[in-house]
């Protein structure tokens, strides 16, 4: 952020911009008794046991968790990331998330695109074996399902072209491109950046029989003060149709998530179509439709993502929102986010998973929540309430083999006594 390059990266956009949001009014901290809202889908008397969806994530972006660090031999590459799926399996999960295509790069031999610098140090050299081919074959010899984590628009954690491999598409289409924050973007609003992110992807899901295509919380990226999203070219072109650059930014996005549900469809029919967004989609001051928080910061309006149409419509089929604050948060609680996605999933046939905050359970952390280990059984258990939600992802993979105050621990032992497929 989702993601600040996914929750360390990757992590700043749910932890610091809500960290940074405006505060509504303090509510005590709820556990597994809070009250339900009028509304809310209520709890089945003697629910059938369905299946659950138990993952972690994988984050190669930065070697937040895999490869451990660049350079590494492919053997020692390779044994890593059969550790990592080995923990899945000890923990009881059932399900990976793997990040093969951080930064317009990839962790299979694409014909498009360069391998990852995340391999061995080089963007483009080959690391001598083929981590998706391996990561799919070896997840389903453990009984896992491997789905393989692509982020469209990500170009670079840089701003320097000249830095990208020579045959890198963005150096030979430097018109796709766009500098902003410190990084390089592909420009969403270019149908023909959209048609080329999508080719990208759909190579690796014709080559390998991945159980899903994944996206994080990455469209249009967090808004950075006093910089512009440098799109007026495109949007002079192609945004006469729309009221606002902000309707068409969203129609772009929209665009991007059906085509791609489409491609998928007809590519490879037996994959599911996820994505993880920032968990809330509006607060309910500005949109009676949004939820009860505070949050500084929207999908709709800051990252031109209307997460909640992409499930109305049933284009994707399963959604991950990354709820990562603690039940009794003052203004993006835990304990209204999840009634939230549970209502907007109700009689969609889209599949509800919560996005959980392993990283922040850390005995060191500034926050009394996050230091005490039951705080995510206690996400786990409350969610129980609420039948839509069918299983949770936990970022990230290094977190789940560390689990540095135990709070992992503590969700295996109090909820998965035994492992369960997952669907």
């Amino acid at each position: 952020m989702p993601h600040i390059g996914r929750r360390r990266l990757l992590a700043g956009a749910a932890g610091l911009l809500a960290a940074g949001a405006t505060a509504g009014p303090a509510r005590a901290a709820r556990a597994t008794g809070v009250e339900r809202r009028p509304g809310d889908p209520a709890a089945p008397a003697a629910p059938a046991a369905p299946a659950e969806f138990r993952g972690m994530w994988i984050a190669s972006v930065e070697n937040v968790d895999w490869p451990s660090k660049t350079g590494l031999s492919a053997d020692r590459q390779r044994a890593e990331l059969l550790g990592l799926l080995d923990t899945a399996v000890e923990r009881r999960l059932n399900a990976v998330v793997l990040q093969v295509r951080p930064a317009a790069d990839a962790l299979w031999p694409s014909p498009l695109e360069p391998w990852s610098q995340w391999l061995t140090g080089t963007q483009g050299r080959d690391p001598g074996w083929d981590p998706l081919g391996t990561a799919v074959a070896a997840a389903h010899e453990r009984g896992l399902e491997l789905h393989a984590w692509f982020n469209p628009y990500r170009v670079a954690n840089h701003t320097d072209p000249d830095r990208l491999a020579d045959t890198h598409p963005a150096r030979r289409n430097p018109e796709w491109v766009v500098a902003y924050g410190g990084k390089l973007y592909y420009n969403p609003g270019l149908p023909e950046v959209r048609r080329f992110v999508q080719d990208a992807m759909a190579d690796a899901v014709a080559r390998y029989p991945v159980d899903g295509v994944h996206w994080d919380d990455y469209f249009y990226p967090y808004p950075v003060e006093g910089e512009d999203f440098d799109d007026d070219a495109a949007f002079e072109e192609y945004g006469g149709a729309f009221e606002s650059r902000a309707d068409w930014r969203r129609d772009n996005t929209d665009t991007l998530v059906r085509e791609m549900s489409e491609r998928l469809r007809r590519i490879r029919p037996a994959a599911r179509f996820g994505i993880s967004p920032f968990a809330v989609w509006r607060n309910d001051d500005v949109d009676p439709r949004g939820s009860r928080t505070r949050a500084g910061v929207g999908t709709y309006d800051d990252l031109y993502a209307d997460t909640r149409k992409w499930v109305k419509e049933r284009w994707i089929d399963y959604i991950v929102p990354q709820a990562y604050w603690q039940l009794g948060h003052p203004s993006a609680d835990y304990a209204e986010i999840v009634p939230w996605w549970a209502r907007t999933v109700a009689g969609t046939g889209v599949s509800l998973y919560v996005g959980e905050a392993l990283y922040r359970c850390d005995a060191d952390s500034t926050t009394e929540a996050w230091r005490d280990p039951a705080e995510l059984s206690r996400h786990v258990r409350f969610a129980k309430d609420y039948p839509e939600v069918r299983g949770h992802v936990y970022f990230s993979a290094k977190q789940v083999v560390a689990d540095p105050n135990g709070a992992m621990a503590r969700v295996v032992a109090d909820h998965y006594p035994t492992p369960v497929p997952p669907r």
